[in-house]
């Protein structure tokens, strides 16, 4: 075996108990953070790796990091000394204010199908928007059901973006049962146009006419909404039911857009009814419309709307009804009622042959685009393209706007105001893709690092809007919120618990991985002059808030060694987890120490913080921050990145690998047992039982985590480590499958096992896309390094990409989904479906396109 002549790596550095004892003494009772890092620096010990002195790197480091924390607090100016801190933005311009995301840019992208949660939504970039959707009538099971808000229960055959540039174009295909919905979205701006521009929606219908839905289906019953947040009173046309006349069906005004007009065109014979609510509420329009509908039926025995409408409606739909196969367009005008607003030439600009041209204009774009950026065509066939496109169209296609507060949990914060024990965030804004429409249809942090390794190379000018959006929603701790629920429409996909955000939490800074490649492309000048020169403003801005964001780490999340890192918050108290989750790290189920305490260091967090340190380094020298800035970084960055410090941590010669280090014991259960009530009732429930006591050491879980240093490049390219990870990877037993790396080694005690009752592995074993892509690209590293595994590499990365690649398109051409995880014996998707957030980084392992070092 490689290695074997070798001494192994913790055999040629000193152990951690060679550290002075008043070194130890004085981390072990600081209870701050802040005292406990100061208290290091002042140490007279010092710990020598080939006779290297890191006292003086570590001292450097921590005494800069103080003196940054210390300026910053300068900062800091609360008003309200009432306002408790976690709820108190960030003392600094936004991000967002930039030039370059006002002016052209911002109403360029004023208007888009912002709303992915319902299967078709159309907003504005505004708090308080007129908002637009499509509903429809299916069948399911021999009975007609109301389609609107995307759900799994719905059962589709498939649905999503074919296309989507993510700006001014994209077509969307719907299968229910045996009816086929084709949508498609235009933007124009044009003279006369009001704010923002106007924009149109084709939606075609067809269908199979199967036996069972034959009666039911012959003819179709479209639902177009139109409603105003700000309350404002919608105007219905008087001649709206008679599309023959007139192609006006209401109109109204808005301080954003001015006076604006909705337009329905069609040459099919449609007919068309109408009902107009008064209400506050938006999230809850299907059941509006379900009722008026229900009532008419009753009394009429017609599936048609009441052709009523409430004094001053904010909410007007339309039904439009005609024999399968029809087409309808409707055109939205802004800016109407002026002399030079020309109404007529702009509705038939966006309705008929005119659209039907403009539409085709916008495919042949989006295919260019799509090529220039990936370069598919002499490397895949047409079905594996098909399924590319489809992966960056729903990415871009599920980017949504959200308004509102996030809920936060703090113990004890009733006396502070808060409602319930809750605080509430600022009210904010929050432009973001979204990973899964049916299921997550709102902002998540780390996932949202994912989102943009791939977004960036489509539109870097959106990108940095996005990242803007979310650097934007930080506190003046540093802190941001990991999961974003604002508005009524995403709180009512979310249940109560889920909701409130946790301050002490963290989650991975995996912005970090797409800052990195910017700042790659900066130094290759992979940009334009524009681009360029707007990323380095953006970096100019954004760095106090990054630093912020890095020192918030530093001082919530250390270990009790110096320069380790572990997730606080896990449950140490649970009885009913069989391993305390770690929902902070993103790998929530992952098997970490069975109990957790202060001892713990997690290698997975000590990489990103290298991550975050080296991407802070170079930064600062692109930005010309003061030298005092790039030495913090440079330092932090050598310490994280030293080869035998990492091993000494997190090296086990038993497993040949990396892993986590805790208080921990693999004699864990969950057995059953009679527990007693509240009222005194006993009730059979699953219970973690331990049977032997836990000590300190390496928790014996081979899995993603193991392959953090890979990922990360901090193992040398000559090292006989790397050796062992690619032979574990490879190992069939380890990590390999014939559809990608399994999440968890089929060795682990915790492979497969559920963590309660109704709690299913999740990170125990399954394929997920995000790790794969960054395994791939880690292998691709080493695969074009100069050693004596170069070759190894290089046949496992390629044998990797064919297999994911084979299984994604296989699964997609079989089910019309991209999924959330594949399970690791049979490859067949799993989860949320459709889930185009990080698993549309399949589009980048087929176009080979890595994050670079």
């Amino acid at each position: 075996m490689a290695g074997q002549s070798r001494r192994n790596p913790r055999s040629r550095i000193k152990s951690a108990s060679a550290v002075d004892d008043d070194d130890d003494s004085a981390v072990r009772q600081a209870s701050d953070n802040y005292r406990r890092l100061r208290d290091r620096n002042k140490s007279s010990s010092s710990i020598r790796i080939f006779n290297v002195n890191l006292k003086v790197m570590v001292g450097i480091c921590f005494v800069a990091f103080f003196v940054i924390l210390y300026l910053i607090s300068s900062l800091i100016v609360t008003g309200d000394h009432q306002t408790p801190r976690v709820i108190t933005p960030f003392p600094a311009p936004k991000v967002t204010d930039l030039p370059q995301f006002q002016g052209e840019h911002k109403e360029s992208l004023y208007w888009g199908t912002y709303r992915p949660h319902v299967y078709l939504g159309i907003r504005a970039r505004t708090p308080r928007s007129l908002l637009a959707g499509l509903m429809w009538i299916g069948v399911q099971n021999g009975r007609y059901v109301m389609r609107h808000v995307c759900q799994s229960s719905d059962e589709l055959s498939t649905y999503g973006w074919t296309r989507h540039n993510a700006r001014d174009f994209g077509h969307q295909v719907l299968v229910d049962q045996d009816m086929t919905l084709g949508t498609s979205f235009l933007k124009s701006k044009e003279s006369g146009s009001g704010y923002g521009g106007d924009w149109a929606v084709r939606i075609q219908v067809n269908s199979k006419k199967s036996e069972e839905t034959e009666e039911l289906l012959k003819t179709g019953h479209l639902f177009f909404y139109l409603a105003d947040e700000d309350g404002n009173a919608l105007s219905l046309s008087r001649d709206a039911m008679n599309i023959h006349e007139t192609s006006l069906l209401a109109s109204g005004s808005r301080s954003d857009v001015g006076n604006w007009q909705l337009h329905l065109e069609s040459k099919d014979d449609l007919e068309v009814h109408f009902s107009g609510f008064k209400t506050e509420h938006y999230h809850n329009l299907s059941e509006l419309v379900q009722e008026n509908i229900g009532g008419q039926a009753r009394k009429f025995g017609r599936l048609q709307l009441s052709d009523t409408s409430d004094d001053s409606s904010n909410i007007l739909v339309f039904q439009i009804s005609g024999r399968i196969p029809f087409r309808t367009d409707l055109a939205f005008i802004s800016g109407s009622g002026l002399p030079s607003s020309r109404e007529e030439e702009r509705v038939n600009n966006l309705t008929g042959s005119s659209l039907t041209d403009r539409l085709k204009e916008k495919e042949l774009e989006f295919d260019t685009r799509f090529e220039e950026c990936f370069g598919l065509a002499n490397k895949f066939d047409l079905e594996s393209t098909t399924v590319g496109k489809a992966a960056v169209s729903n990415l871009l296609g599920g980017i949504g706007y959200f308004y509102g507060q996030s809920k936060i949990a703090l113990p004890g914060a009733s006396h502070l105001g808060s409602h319930n024990g809750f605080l509430f965030y600022w009210p904010a804004e929050l432009y973001t893709a979204v990973p899964c429409r049916p299921v997550f249809p709102r902002g998540f942090l780390w996932d949202e690092g994912f989102h943009q390794l791939l977004i960036w190379r489509w539109d870097i000018h959106i990108s940095l809007d996005i990242l803007g959006h979310w650097l934007d929603l930080m506190n003046i701790d540093g802190w941001i919120p990991r999961e974003q629920i604002l508005g009524a429409e995403a709180l009512s996909k979310v249940p109560e618990e889920f909701i409130p955000q946790y301050p002490s939490n963290a989650n991975p800074p995996a912005f970090f991985l797409v800052l990195r490649e910017l700042i790659h492309g900066l130094k290759k000048n992979a940009f334009t002059e524009t681009e360029s020169s707007e990323i380095s403003s953006f970096f100019e801005r954004s760095f106090v808030r990054l630093e912020a964001w890095f020192q918030w780490f530093n001082t919530t999340q250390p270990g009790k060694e110096a320069s380790s890192y572990y997730w606080h918050g896990r449950d140490s108290s649970t009885i009913r987890e069989l391993n305390p989750k770690t929902l902070m790290s993103g790998l929530d189920d992952y098997p970490r120490a069975s109990h957790p305490t202060e001892d713990e260091r997690h290698v997975d967090l000590r990489c990103w913080m290298l991550l975050a340190a080296d991407c802070m380094h170079s930064i600062s020298e692109l930005t010309a921050k003061e030298k005092g800035l790039e030495t913090v970084y440079s330092s932090a960055t050598k310490i994280l990145s030293e080869f035998e410090l990492l091993n000494q941590m997190h090296f086990d010669d038993a497993h040949g690998t990396y892993l986590d280090f805790g208080n921990h014991t693999e004699k864990v259960r969950l057995i059953w047992k009679e527990v007693m009530g509240e009222q005194g009732f006993t009730t059979r429930q699953l219970i973690r039982e331990v049977s032997e006591t836990p000590r300190l050491r390496m928790v014996p879980h081979i899995g993603y985590v193991s392959l953090f240093p890979l990922m990360g490049r901090i193992i040398p390219p000559e090292s006989w480590i790397l050796e062992k990870q690619l032979d574990l990877i490879s190992n069939r037993s380890i990590f390999w499958t014939d559809y990608g790396l399994r999440s968890l080694s089929k060795t682990s005690s915790l492979y497969m096992k559920h963590n309660t009752e109704h709690d299913a592995p999740y990170w125990r074993g399954t394929i997920w896309m995000n790790m794969n892509y960054l395994i791939l690209s880690a292998l691709n590293h080493y695969a074009t390094e100069h050693g004596p595994y170069r070759e190894k590499a290089k046949d496992i990365r390629d044998e990797l990409r064919s297999n994911i690649i084979r299984n994604v398109v296989r699964n997609y051409q079989k089910t019309g989904y991209i999924w959330e995880q594949y399970n690791q014996k049979t490859g067949k998707g799993k989860g949320a479906h459709p889930f185009t957030g990080w698993t549309s980084l399949l589009l980048l392992i087929m176009a080979e396109a890595y994050t670079e070092s």
